[in-house]
């Protein structure tokens, strides 16, 4: 079985940084590589890279690391949308290794 998921898309590498921290101080858990996104509208963003921090392990702790990150990515750039995905099917679980910032 696939550990759960939680997706945090922050606004900014910075707030991408300080939002894992945070994350993973408050629960145990792993983090997996971030993605990047320049969405089509990005002059109408707050800051125009949308960085997704990304937790693995259990339900329980997957949440508390989104929302300690959700918490403190508020305080710097803002959060575009999060997610958590108790039970990932292999296909997502192959899906999260994927990495904007490779290219």
């Amino acid at each position: 079985m696939n550990k759960s998921v939680g997706i945090l898309e922050v606004y900014g590498l910075t707030t991408a940084f300080v939002a894992a921290d945070a994350g993973c101080k408050a629960a145990n858990v792993s983090l997996e590589d971030f993605d990047r996104n320049k969405p089509a509208n990005a002059e109408n963003l707050p800051v125009p890279l949308l960085v997704t921090v990304k937790f693995r392990g259990t339900v329980e702790n997957v949440t508390a690391a989104v929302d300690a990150a959700e918490t403190t990515a508020l305080l710097y750039g803002g959060v575009s949308i999060k997610h958590i995905i108790a039970n990932p099917t292999e296909g997502t679980a192959a899906m999260l290794t994927l990495s904007g910032f490779d290219k």
